[in-house]
């Protein structure tokens, strides 16, 4: 049998799906709904985690997406997800979306997602395996990825305080706040 958490390479994580968009993905404006997107590349976060730790791995985060340009209708979707980044228990799934029209024979990309997973064994979190970075590319985004886990704990707890301090202002200094912010926003009148 072999060693469950003997490490994995970067190229050794790669899953890619393709999907054809129909109509029922669409949204209001005739593109493809952008839930359904997230659906999708939630999905490719699994496959990605769980075949990389061998347990069951379920989404604690989608850290980021950017949704740089619109998918039609009666597109290929593809998605390529690989681990970029691992920790103790949990790892980072990075994701690149495409949409080729079949029609005229273009593709362009739509999309990029990172997806903090955590591996479960008996419902508890689990240690993963080590990965091997072979490549320059894959050792870049895995630093990346370890400087994006650290911003994350440190803008969270950055957060935490300043809200904490809102709520402990009188409700003079809220309303002053509040009104001036809102002033700012307030489209100017051309005289």
């Amino acid at each position: 049998m072999s060693d469950p958490l003997a490490p994995v390479r970067v190229a050794d994580t790669r899953v890619e799906t393709i999907h054809v968009m129909t109509p029922n993905d669409a949204n209001f404006l005739g593109k493809v709904f952008g839930g359904h997107i997230l659906s999708l590349i939630d999905l490719v976060a699994y496959a990605v985690s769980s075949k990389f730790a061998g347990v069951l791995c379920v989404t604690a985060s989608f850290d980021r997406v950017d949704f740089h340009s619109p998918i039609e209708v009666g597109n290929l979707v593809k998605m390529v997800g690989h681990v970029s980044y691992v920790g103790r228990t949990s790892l980072e799934v990075s994701v690149d979306i495409s949409a080729e029209d079949v029609i005229a024979k273009t593709v362009h990309q739509t999309n990029t997602a990172r997806v903090t997973m955590v591996a479960l064994r008996d419902g508890k979190p689990t240690p993963v395996p080590r990965l091997i970075c072979e490549t320059r590319d894959e050792h870049i985004q895995f630093l990346e990825g370890q400087l994006r886990r650290e911003f994350r704990g440190r803008a969270q707890g950055d957060l935490q305080r300043m809200m904490e301090r809102l709520r402990s202002l009188p409700d003079s200094e809220l309303h002053s706040m509040v009104r001036t912010e809102l002033e700012s926003h307030r489209p100017r009148s051309s005289s």
